[in-house]
């Protein structure tokens, strides 16, 4: 998008917004807010423009203007899609089963008590164990699920061939930064000791995330380098939450789409973060202050009408100077959360098969010992 779409809006930091909930009060905010989604309407392409359409017939408002409990109880974006789906004659259940994943749940122990995982896996010919990814899901560390992020999960598990397991963490604000992270490093350990119970092939694993879960995957990542621990092969990060600058180019577009803003991000960090000190912690300022050399490859997926796009662009490009072979991809017309949603949006199922790939080739260069073969050429 050019200058020329960008919605006008009082610049302000990060710093000066933590915890005072300006944005949510702000008068220019509830004078522009109508007219900033319908340009994004316009912007979006036809499948993305119909999510948004249902996502306002549903009442879905922007979280900046709600309480925890308020925002953990509205609708979803994938409720919007399956509402689309049954509109147009489409069973979205069906759908999901056409995939031919199973699922069961689990625990793993954590250091705030225990948490859930669900485990897809895919049909297959074979007996052998199977690749793994961990993924973490998306919410701003504050809202969402393994069961809202399902279409996601188990679309990968459908498309590597891989298993999937979609872990959990405990949630802001009742458990502030970095009881996420920890939770996340928990679940990998746990995974890499115990796959094998699931049929996992313990040698071969990849993290993945989306949003807020992209976070959790690269530094489980950095972890694990940090830590001694098996490396994973790749990372999938999905329109990652990856550094707290709140003056990048898409958080001055996007301060008021659907259905993630600027302002909606603000209220995360403000929910998340125990002070502003933590803001300079490099988990949560991965661009400007962790260290990325000795990273596995990486693929940086991105949706284009998303105040996190610079954020997926620059963390590509730093990882690129750390060393790190690098697929970036950013993708027009669409909006935060369009990855999951194949079966309405052309992009996502493109997106999809893009991050299947890179998956599947980080697999493939992997021994049962767990060495890795060449690397893949990075391209953006």
């Amino acid at each position: 998008m050019n200058a020329t779409k960008q919605t006008a809006f009082t610049s302000v930091s990060l710093a000066a917004l933590l915890g005072l909930g300006l944005l949510a009060a702000s008068p220019v905010f509830a004078k522009d807010e109508k007219a900033a989604q319908a340009q994004e309407m316009r912007e979006a392409d036809k499948p993305m423009g119909q999510v948004l359409k249902e996502l306002q017939k549903l009442g879905v408002k922007p979280v900046a203007k709600l309480s925890v409990e308020e925002a953990r109880k509205q609708p979803t974006p994938a409720d919007a899609v399956k509402a689309v789906l049954k509109a147009e004659g489409k069973d979205p259940v069906a759908l999901m089963a056409a995939m031919k994943v199973s699922k069961k749940d689990m625990t793993f122990p954590t250091g705030g008590g225990t948490q859930p995982v669900r485990i897809y896996t895919p049909e297959t010919t074979g007996s052998g164990p199977l690749p793994v990814i961990v993924y973490w899901h998306g919410g701003g560390f504050v809202i969402a699920d393994i069961e809202t992020y399902e279409a996601s999960a188990m679309a990968l598990a459908h498309k590597t061939g891989a298993i999937v397991v979609s872990a959990e963490y405990r949630h802001a604000p009742e458990a502030k930064f970095p009881a996420q992270g920890e939770d996340a490093i928990a679940a990998y350990k746990w995974v890499v000791e115990n796959g094998g119970q699931f049929n996992a092939d313990t040698k071969r694993v990849a993290v993945a995330g989306e949003s807020a879960g992209g976070n959790l995957a690269i530094n489980v990542a950095i972890a694990a380098r940090d830590m001694k621990l098996q490396a994973p092969l790749h990372m999938l990060l999905v329109y990652p939450v990856a550094g707290v600058d709140t003056e990048t180019p898409s958080y001055r577009e996007h301060k008021m789409t659907a259905p993630l803003s600027s302002a909606d991000l603000l209220w995360y960090f403000d929910k998340t973060l125990n002070g502003p000190q933590d803001k300079q912690d490099p988990r949560l300022d991965v661009i400007g202050k962790a260290d990325l050399k000795g990273l596995p490859s990486a693929t940086v997926i991105n949706a284009e009408i998303d105040p996190l796009a610079s954020d997926g662009k620059l963390l590509s490009e730093k990882l690129k100077k750390a060393g790190v072979e690098v697929t970036h991809k950013t993708y027009e017309g669409v909006t935060h959360e369009f990855f999951g949603m194949a079966p309405l949006v052309p992009d996502a199922e493109k997106a999809q098969t893009l991050a299947a790939k890179e998956l599947k080739e980080a697999f493939s260069g992997a021994s049962s010992t767990g060495s890795t073969g060449a690397r893949k050429k990075s391209e953006d």
